[in-house]
């Protein structure tokens, strides 16, 4: 019975809050890092990851204090009136269709990966195979889909160790310090989008206040687990990556390792990533949809075609970089969210000391991702 009730209240909330949050941010942290630099990429991880954590513990806080079943823009909306809920539509739903196109992208592309070699399948199979199979599992309910999560989380912990313990004698320091050079501003700025991308986990966290009723006094808890957990997973995966592939990092990480790894053991842990972006684009998808459904009064079947189907739309018409998709996502969009998150905040009483210095961090990220955008 307790392992049940831990299982319950404590263990899948963190294991959606967690796993969901991961989707496919991170595969691009290693490259970002072979740009810049080791150092500068650390110091930009420890700060925004700082950032996030105290966004998700305010949403948290927020998330507590207001009527169930509601998303995002209805938060907004209650605290900010019509003029905010507006804003976050606006923001959650172009922020949503990039989330879920990145996803589909990076998907097709580990999906292929694998069936390729055995079947020949093309890109365009293999990524309407994996759109196919998602769209059905969101139908699911989220109970379900938290059990799974906790066994994709598993997998991805148990791909980044197979990762290290097989390259671990292709690690070389001389590839994590003597990478990366910045020429410019432009490259200065690089990892603060695709960060804010691969951390930012806001949108899960109705979903995990809504799986914890009776056992809510543990949000804060299940917060900060999952986003250090989440955080963990990415500096490892960053560490490992650049000190074995260095100078040759690809900007999806797992590309690169053939050459070390071998075909084989690679195909192994794509397969694994492949579950673990499955699951994420499933998360996004519910979440989207139930934006949908809770904020605009849209019906279940419709909402799933708008949120899953335009991002597949998007793709079939050519729209496929992934790094400047989650930069302008992360940088733009999410720092939107962040600066409504810091104004909700600011309503139930929030600290000063804290809502002006991160609002104007978001402030500086939205103006420095617009100006390069319309470069």
């Amino acid at each position: 019975m307790f392992i049940k009730e831990f299982l319950k209240s404590y263990i899948y909330p963190v294991a959606v809050l967690s796993g969901g949050a991961i989707g496919v941010g991170f595969l691009s942290l290693p490259y970002i890092a072979s740009r810049v630099g080791f150092w500068v990429m650390l110091a930009y991880f420890l700060i925004l990851s700082g950032i996030i954590l105290t966004i998700h513990l305010i949403f948290g806080e927020i998330s507590l204090k207001t009527p169930d079943f509601k998303r995002f823009p209805g938060f907004v909306g209650y605290y900010l009136g019509k003029w905010g809920k507006l804003v976050a539509l606006v923001s959650s739903i172009i922020g949503y269709f990039g989330i879920l196109l990145v996803f589909l992208i990076v998907g097709g592309e580990f999906l292929t990966s694998v069936l390729q070699p055995t079947f020949g399948s093309s890109n365009l199979f293999c990524t309407l195979l994996f759109f196919v199979l998602a769209v059905f599992v969101i139908w699911l309910d989220i109970k379900i889909v938290a059990k799974i999560e906790l066994l994709v989380l598993s997998l991805l912990i148990l791909s980044v160790l197979f990762i290290f313990f097989k390259g671990f004698f292709d690690i070389h320091i001389s590839n994590i310090f003597g990478v990366g050079q910045i020429n410019n501003l432009k490259d200065f700025f690089l990892p603060y989008g695709p960060i804010l991308f691969a951390l930012w986990g806001v949108g899960l966290i109705p979903e995990v206040e809504e799986m914890m009723r009776g056992n809510k006094k543990k949000m804060k808890k299940v917060i900060i687990t999952s986003t250090l957990i989440v955080m963990t997973i990415y500096f490892l995966f960053i560490f490992i990556v650049l000190g074995i592939t260095g100078l040759k990092t690809t900007e999806i990480a797992f590309f690169g390792l053939k050459d070390f790894l071998g075909n084989g053991m690679l195909q192994v842990a794509i397969l694994a990533a492949t579950i673990v972006v499955f699951m994420a684009f499933v998360v996004a998808g519910l979440t989207f949809k139930k934006i949908l459904i809770y904020d605009l009064g849209i019906k279940n079947w419709q909402a799933i075609v708008i949120s899953c189907f335009t991002p597949l739309i998007l793709f079939l018409l050519g729209l496929k970089s992934f790094i400047f998709l989650i930069s302008f996502t992360g940088g733009v969009l999410l720092g939107i969210d962040g600066i409504l998150i810091l104004l909700m905040y600011k309503k139930i009483g929030g600290r000063k000391a804290i809502i002006y210095p991160l609002a104007s961090v978001f402030l500086i990220g939205i103006i420095y991702e617009i100006v390069y955008f319309i470069k």
